[in-house]
């Protein structure tokens, strides 16, 4: 660039100062030379010297003034989208790298016997989880990671993990609830996973505990078939599902167990127990590094059943060596208290071992228990509906009292059965019983006396289906009782209406006949068998049968006790109570029942035989009280398939109350 010397002119018709290019005399710039300035240089080199301004076309500033207005506005419009409308979410997402919310599990509560005695516990657990938003966002990276957690446990495949984890929405708030992937694991592999996890983002080893039953490593249990009758009462805890996450809502997680059956569904409320809550700080790999606030939670409640283990364990311990000799299989027994409802001991067999399911079932042991025929999974004392047979009888003799169409002397003659018409209606002695009362047609079970009460016999007007079905619901028969498991049957009661509307046939004289002595679509529930048995062994009360007695705080104090209040009272006399109670005592003296004599206290009870099979053995019952002066124990014995009730019902009944009223006391 030239340079220029600023010099005084004596003209002054021309600038004070003028502008010179030039040397020295020695060749050098002199002081007053300085370098042009840009603008200047630009002004001269420019065609025709124009300026810049002169230049620029105006014309063009309203279209560029609309085009970055235009941009502005799309500017403005995603940041008010991002700020306002989905401010929130990008907060939350925002916070969540670097501050989380956890929940602290509260310790779920445990199950007593009637005496204290704990059936279950709770043990330790290592279980992995993702919190898939931490996973690194590389899919070669994730698979590496994927790939060696499948190695590791080798039970779960590297597919089985990348389908569960492509079920989440990674751009949403799920992405950071965690995600179950396995429980159960070993201690060795758990060890290892802890320690290759700290360099897996998203991958956290927790220490959640889980359920271990009562027939494992219990003294009472150890050497008594390993107690598994009791798996259908107390139930599992299993990992949740989707849908109960739906159904149960925020106070879960998809790491939680659940109660699945049992007392352990039925109470899972007080057995859960409150979660607490901690506030975090995690690093850029998800892994907790402080933490910043904590608020405990309060653990689950403590759960006092009424039921005795002894008497548990005896009586499973008795109906299976008694089903072994007898090569049979199926079978429901229950003992009460008659006083106030309480079930002192439930045995269904075919049983389980609850223990598989809390560990985590495998699909081979899934697979045999569900093939199996005899249904193990099914507990047959509160589901199971089976044809009464002759231990409804004492309902049908209370139902003719109280409505007053026969009294303690009323007699029939029994020659062996009844006709109508073509149709023959026997008893089960040949040649019949002769002149009996109502004390001796429940002793002996005589069909005929039944036929005239329940459907009346030439002058005799008998009760018919109508009342018939309405006493039954008074004693608690074709409706749910309310005992606190979960698949309680209702059992059934047939009705003139119920046969015409579903069957599309009109109701016969024949099957009131069968009605009447328990035959026929008549249904009932071993509980409810008991249950009603119970109203003749009180004087007349019916009470809820009920399996917990009391809720302890995590400490064992008493915070409530289940009321036993009667559900229903008064609805038969005293005095044709008392009536059916000495038909029922009779039939352990002089009936049916008479090898119960040698138990060291009175018995009282009706045999039952139903058939329902025109190819099977019938079904076997037995459902007694004792003592008989002042019953404290109710018992109910059905033997699927075997046969008659005095013959493999009793003899159960008559060891285990025998066992009850000499080695027990």
């Amino acid at each position: 660039m030239p340079f220029v010397k600023y010099f005084k002119t004596k003209n002054k018709h021309t600038d004070p100062f003028a502008i010179q290019e030039g040397k020295n005399k020695y060749g050098k710039m002199r002081d007053g030379y300085k370098l042009k300035w840009a603008e200047e240089t630009f002004a001269e080199n420019s065609p025709g010297k124009d300026t810049v301004g002169k230049s620029f076309n105006f014309s063009m500033l309203p279209k560029l003034f609309f085009i970055f207005l235009f941009f502005l506005l799309i500017l403005l419009g995603r940041v008010a989208w991002l700020q306002i409308a989905r401010g929130d979410y990008y907060y939350d997402l925002a916070e969540g790298n670097r501050i989380r919310i956890e929940r602290i599990e509260a310790k779920r509560g445990v199950i007593y016997d009637r005496l204290g005695r704990p059936l279950v516990r709770n043990t330790a657990n290592f279980l992995l989880y993702f919190i898939p938003a931490d996973l690194p966002k590389e899919k070669e990276e994730k698979n590496k990671i994927i790939t060696r957690i499948s190695e590791i446990l080798e039970n779960i495949s590297y597919e089985e993990i990348l389908e569960v984890l492509n079920k989440i929405n990674l751009k949403s708030l799920e992405a950071y609830q965690p995600l179950f992937v396995a429980d159960n694991i070993a201690y060795e592999k758990a060890m290892l996973l802890y320690l290759e996890s700290d360099n897996m983002p998203g991958v956290i080893l927790s220490n959640k505990t889980r359920r271990e039953y009562a027939m494992v490593d219990s003294d009472f249990c150890r050497d008594a078939g390993n107690c598994l009758s009791l798996s259908h009462i107390l139930g599992y805890t299993g990992n949740i599902n989707e849908r109960e996450l739906l159904e149960y809502g925020s106070e879960y997680l998809p790491i939680d167990y659940i109660g699945k059956m049992g007392i352990e569904y039925f109470w899972e409320n007080e057995l859960k127990g409150i979660s607490g809550r901690k506030q975090i700080e995690v690093n850029a790999l998800g892994k907790e590094k402080k933490i910043i606030n904590q608020e405990q939670g309060e653990d689950g409640h403590n759960l006092a059943l009424s039921l005795d283990i002894d008497l548990q364990i005896k009586l499973e311990e008795i109906i299976m060596e008694n089903l072994k000799r007898l090569k049979l299989s199926k079978s429901a027994a229950v003992v009460m208290d008659p006083n106030n409802g309480e079930i002192l001991a439930m045995v269904s067999t075919p049983s389980f071992n609850n223990n598989a399911f809390a560990r985590g079932i495998t699909a081979q042991e899934y697979q045999e228990l569900d093939g199996n025929l005899d249904n193990p999974l099914f507990n047959r004392c509160i589901s199971g509906e089976y044809p009464s047979g002759s231990i409804f009888k004492p309902i049908v003799s209370a139902a003719a009292l109280e409505e007053g169409l026969i009294n303690e002397h009323t007699s029939f003659n029994s020659t062996g059965g009844i006709r109508i018409g073509e149709w023959f209606f026997p008893d089960w002695l040949a040649g019949g019983h002769g002149t009996t009362d109502v004390r001796r047609a429940i002793a002996e079970s005589i069909n005929t006396f039944f036929y005239y009460i329940g459907g009346g016999y030439q002058d005799f007007a008998g009760l018919g289906v109508g009342r018939i079905a309405q006493y039954g619901k008074l004693f608690g028969l074709g409706s749910q009782l309310g005992v606190d498991l979960a698949g309680e049957a209702s059992g059934f009661l047939p009705t003139k209406k119920w046969k015409e509307e579903i069957k599309g046939e009109n109701w016969y004289i024949g099957d009131t006949y069968h009605l009447a002595i328990g035959q026929g679509d008549i249904l009932i529930t071993p509980l409810q068998a008991a249950t009603f048995t119970a109203v003749f062994a009180n004087g007349g009360d019916l009470y809820r049968p009920h399996l917990v007695s009391r809720i302890l705080n995590s400490d064992d104090q008493n915070i409530a006790v289940v009321e036993n209040f009667p559900t229903r009272s008064g609805f038969i006399s005293d005095y044709n109570i008392e009536i059916v109670r000495q038909g029922m005592r009779r039939t352990v003296t002089a009936g049916s029942a008479r090898s119960l004599q040698s138990v060291p206290a009175a018995v009282a009870g009706k045999t039952g035989t139903a058939q329902w099979s025109s190819q099977k053995n019938t079904h076997a019952w037995f459902t007694g009280f004792a003592p008989y002066d002042n019953p404290e124990i109710v018992i109910t014995i059905l033997i699927e398939e075997g046969g008659e009730g005095s013959d493999t019902a009793v003899p159960i009944a008559k060891e285990f109350l025998e066992w009850y009223f000499k080695d027990n006391k």
